[in-house]
């Protein structure tokens, strides 16, 4: 086993060379766990929801709680309008959620602590809501650079601030993600060395802060899949609404 913290965020291929041009698109360790975590999602809503039952079991119960969140969460940011997105955003949170925490088994791979997957995904939601914003608006989506009340004189800076601002989303939602998972998922690596370097006499305090953590990146996993969701119910709200 390696010692190196940062060998687990290594992404190999799996299987033969696969070329498309100059593009190599070949199946690699990463995209195995986006497959496992897109089956997992499928096969836990597919037996939560196969029986229907008054008294619910856990799965059951999981599905439905996830689906009240994820309701409750675009109702309270992004408002009635925002229904029809309602399966983009429940399939967003629930695929971040599942590659966080399927990244908490040992052995496996953390899909959401590679930059190019989260902005890949960031992406997606920039292009998606800005197509969202023009449809539904047209031209006078880019209100949503020029906040009311701003004086005359300071109103060419500020547009300048919100443009930044507005093109930086894909950035920011991107790196939150990426940064959070690959900061918690190093500690633990090191942490992890440490109990096996130090032995069982002196692993002791180093295991206990491995613990410990473990627990803070369960949390932090569900948090960060959350934050995900809901900023892109904010960035939908801007879209739909233009409330700026």
């Amino acid at each position: 086993m390696s010692t190196n913290p940062m060998h687990q965020f290594n992404v190999y291929r799996i299987g033969p060379e696969i070329s498309l041009g100059n593009v190599d698109i070949s199946f690699t360790n990463a995209s195995l766990f986006m497959v496992i975590s897109a089956f997992t999602i499928i096969s836990v809503f597919f037996i939560g929801t196969k029986r229907k039952a008054i008294i619910p079991t856990k799965i059951q119960l999981l599905t439905e709680l996830s689906y009240t969140l994820v309701s409750k969460m675009i109702s309270d940011t992004a408002g009635s309008k925002a229904k029809p997105y309602f399966p983009f955003v429940f399939s967003l949170f629930m695929f971040v959620l599942f590659c966080n925490m399927l990244g908490m088994l040992p052995y496996s791979f953390t899909v959401t602590s590679h930059i190019i997957v989260t902005f890949a995904l960031a992406a997606i939601i920039f292009i998606g809501v800005t197509i969202i914003g023009f449809v539904n608006h047209g031209v006078r989506y880019l209100k949503l650079f020029i906040p009311s009340g701003v004086p005359l004189f300071l109103l060419p800076l500020i547009v300048v601030i919100e443009i930044i601002s507005y093109l930086s989303r894909p950035v920011s939602l991107s790196v939150r993600l990426f940064a959070n998972m690959m900061a918690g998922h190093t500690m633990l690596k090191v942490f992890g060395g440490f109990v096996i370097s130090l032995g069982v006499i002196g692993g002791w305090l180093p295991l206990s802060f491995t613990v410990a953590l473990t627990g803070l990146e369960i949390l932090i996993a569900f948090l960060q899949a959350y934050v995900f969701a809901i900023l892109t119910c904010i960035y939908l709200n801007d879209a739909l609404n233009l409330n700026h």
